[in-house]
């Protein structure tokens, strides 16, 4: 049984046959202890707090049985690891133009997330949301600079908080306010066609991160920790 808080998703797993229902990882609508087991793949790391990330493992942990086990994959802040560089660094974008892009800041995918290729020309975007937030501020005290750091694709990371930019591909119309549009490069006349750009929130994890979050729970205990391909990676046991 799969469950996800996009209902466009858990509409294409009921297309193809799986069971799956909409829901929040914070609040899954299962009874407690009945699951033998539990998988959660690039999750976590979209939670922005550290209170929200415990709160989604300790949710896993209230579905298992006891004896029950959990897989949890979070992306990794360390992209080259152990002097070898993770598949994502590796791959090739896929881009004719990939070489013309702009570095605009601090967009990538994980390799556990299946999206639109993602390019970096969201600078703009970015600063017309800081705009948009210090004129809706109402007179409060100034604050520092608030704004995420917006990954370039296909290289290390330089902070463990940060935006990703998804360039939505096929369906184009905008919807009212609610993203920006770019134009994507290439030769085609469907590339030059705006194209709407989301941003989505990470926390990638340093190295142990994980391993600690889930060892302050005194309901499980951790079977085994490890990073694989710019993941950090733990198999849980319900106590």
């Amino acid at each position: 049984v799969g469950c996800d808080r996009s209902k466009n998703l858990v509409d294409i797993c009921g297309e193809k046959h799986f069971q799956a229902f909409v829901c929040d990882a914070l609040s899954v609508p299962i009874r407690s202890g009945s699951c033998d087991a539990c998988i959660s793949i690039a999750v976590i790391h979209h939670f922005s707090t550290a209170e929200r990330r415990l709160a989604a493992i300790r949710e896993l942990a209230r579905l298992l049985r006891p004896g029950g086990t959990a897989l949890i994959y979070v992306w990794a802040m360390e992209q080259e690891y152990k002097n070898q560089k993770s598949k994502y660094l590796k791959e090739k974008n896929g881009s004719k133009n990939k070489d013309k892009e702009m570095n605009t800041g601090t967009a990538q995918r994980p390799l556990s997330d299946q999206g639109p290729d993602n390019s970096s020309q969201d600078s703009a975007w970015s600063d017309q949301l800081l705009k948009d937030l210090k004129g809706e501020s109402c007179g409060a005290k100034p604050v520092a600079d608030f704004r995420l750091p917006v990954h370039t694709n296909r290289t290390s990371f330089h902070s463990q908080d940060l935006l990703v930019p998804w360039h939505l591909k096929g369906d184009t119309k905008k919807k009212e306010g609610s993203v920006d549009t770019v134009l994507v490069p290439g030769s085609s006349k469907e590339s030059q066609e705006l194209s709407p750009v989301f941003h989505r929130y990470y926390h990638v994890f340093s190295e142990g991160e994980l391993e600690a979050v889930c060892r302050s729970l005194d309901c499980v205990r951790v079977q085994k920790s490890y990073y694989d391909q710019g993941n950090w990676c733990v198999i849980l046991e319900k106590l």
